[in-house]
């Protein structure tokens, strides 16, 4: 499986996971560090992404589209993975 599509399954588990209308989060991590954290929101629809950077500071960034949010994840792993790139 492609880590692309690894990464909409994952947001696709918490968008139909929210039967008790619970804000869900999920962190995605390379080697051992935090890269960010995705959160969606069942009222809106939406997911929230707060990518944190070399110092731990945090920025915030939403998106109403799954696809959008999963590239935006799929980058930021990717950066990681080579950040000659």
């Amino acid at each position: 499986m492609s880590q692309l599509l690894g990464i909409i399954q994952r947001l696709k588990t918490m968008q139909e996971t929210n039967e008790n209308g619970e804000v869900q989060q999920r962190l995605f991590e390379m080697n051992g560090k935090t890269l960010c954290q995705v959160k969606y929101f069942p009222s809106t629809g939406a997911f929230e992404l707060e990518v944190y950077d070399k110092d731990s500071k945090a920025n915030k960034y939403q998106f109403d589209d799954m696809d959008i949010a999963a590239i935006e994840i799929f980058d930021l792993l990717q950066e990681e993975r080579d950040p000659s790139k």
